[in-house]
Order: structure tokens, then sequence, then C-alpha cells
């Protein structure tokens, strides 16, 4: 038989050799794996909604945007006012009149940068209802929360994070002195 001294000994050395995950970084995990696993748009959607559940300061809108797969021409025709001085290839859009999302191809549900593009453009809608003092103003939020959701993919956002400060303070750009 074996001394309870030991036992207990055992059981504090495989404690403090066997690091267990936390209920966060276990959710999170369990988060990676439900939006890998997404069989259609509707469930993509909802696993990210769920995600911005938790992070973004507005809430779920009650009905879900459309969300259709368009060409870059078609993209940079229904870009409008929405246009950022981010320079780069034009990934997707969100238009508030139709409550639309125009993810510009190729797109790959299986891609992390591809679904971050989603994510942020799922930000848009939900501030949509909300009065901004000019629509790049939304940006910074939107990039912010791509990026955290990106950090837990271990992956990164590769952005303008200057023009979309700029961006966002909605100052006008062509000022000259008198």
């Amino acid at each position: 038989m074996h001394s309870p001294r030991l036992a207990m000994a055992l059981g504090t050395a495989l404690i403090a050799l066997c690091p267990t995950l936390s209920r966060a970084e276990l959710s999170s995990q369990e988060f990676v794996a439900q939006w890998r696993q997404a069989e259609s748009m509707s469930m993509l959607i909802s696993t990210l909604e769920d995600w911005l559940d938790a992070q973004a300061d507005w809430p779920r809108r009650d009905t879900a945007p459309q969300v259709r797969l368009v060409s870059a021409w078609q993209g940079a025709t229904r870009q409008g006012e929405t246009a950022s001085f981010q320079r780069g290839r034009l990934r997707g859009l969100y238009d508030p009149q139709r409550s639309e999302v125009l993810l510009v191809r190729p797109w790959d549900p299986r891609q992390p940068g591809d679904v971050a593009v989603l994510l942020h453009e799922l930000v848009h809608h939900r501030q949509a209802p909300y009065h901004w003092y000019c629509p790049s103003a939304q940006e910074l939020p939107a990039y912010r929360l791509q990026e955290a959701w990106l950090s837990e993919q271990g992956e990164s956002v590769d952005v303008n994070w200057m023009a979309i400060v700029l961006d966002a303070g909605c100052s006008p750009r062509d000022i000259h002195p008198e």
C-alpha cells in the first residue's frame, strides 16, 4: 500500500507539471473549432456573431445581413462613400441601406484572413443603427475587433493603422492655410 503522503506528492506534481486550460482559453479554443467547422454561411455568421456578442459594444441585430460574393469590379462599383484612404485590394464592404455584406472573390471560409473580413463587415452591420460623424469613424473599432479575432487565431491583420486613424477622425483632407 502507498502512503497518503506519496499520493499527495504525486497529485501535486501532476497538477504542477500538467497545466490545464482556463475556462476562457478552453472556450476560445472551442470557438476556433466552431468557425472552422461551419458548414454554411449562416452557421459561420452565427458563430462570428456569438464571438462579437462577447467582444463588441454594439448588440446583435434582429436579422443577419445578406452576404454575397462579388468580383473586385462589382465591389468597387458599390464602394461609394464607404471608400477610405486605406490602400490595397478591396476585400469586403457593408451596404447599410441594403443590409448587405459584399465579400470580394477570391474568398475562402477556411482561411482566417478571409473570415476576418466577414467579421469586420458584421461589425459594421451592428454599427449601422447608430449615428457616426462620418462613415470612416466606424472603421477603427471594426479593425480593432478584426485584429483581436485574428490574434485568437494566431494571425495578424495587415492594415495601415495610420490611414485608419486619420480616416476615423473625419477631418477634411484638402485643408490649405490662407
